[in-house]
């Protein structure tokens, strides 16, 4: 078992500790590149095929689509980060919120689901003490996989930053 792979997926308490924990002290393009980078190595050493974004603000400051990945992988990413950028919350936690209550996002949003997609892998760079000020995403894996797979990066990124 890999270690973005867990016996079942993450139920609400742990994905909004995820939120609590993983926040950075400061986020700029140097650390942008640094994280796309992580993603990228993490799915290499893995033979995963997945898309890297990573954004502060509007900014694409890192995208990366290792072999195997598509133009959907891109779409998929834009729908998913728009869902982190409306909600301030990671794109997994969002849609879980809607399963707890027996929904589905789709349904009960009320937003576009060809603009916006609560499947997990986008997760908000929240810089403390500043709030959001980015996303980080990945596309091609299931949705718990590719959550799982950011919140190694960011723990690795932060442990790494902490040093």
């Amino acid at each position: 078992m890999t270690d973005t792979q867990q016996s079942k997926p993450p139920q609400t308490p742990e994905l909004e500790q995820q939120e609590r924990e993983l926040r950075l002290t400061r986020f700029d393009n140097d650390d942008a590149w640094r994280l796309g980078v992580l993603l990228v190595e993490l799915a290499r050493e893995r033979g995963l095929s997945v898309t890297v974004d990573v954004r502060r603000g509007e900014q694409q400051l890192f995208h990366y689509a290792l072999p195997g990945t598509s133009a959907d992988n891109d779409a998929w990413i834009e729908r998913k980060t728009r869902v982190v950028r409306r909600y301030g919350e990671s794109s997994y936690l969002v849609g879980q919120r809607f399963r707890d209550r027996g929904a589905s996002f789709e349904e009960k949003s009320r937003l576009d689901p060809d603009r916006f997609a609560a499947h997990g892998g986008a997760f908000p760079l929240h810089v403390a003490g500043v709030g959001v000020v980015g996303t980080v995403t990945v596309s091609g894996l299931p949705q718990v996989e590719d959550h799982l797979l950011v919140v190694e990066a960011l723990g690795r990124f932060l442990a790494d930053t902490a040093r």
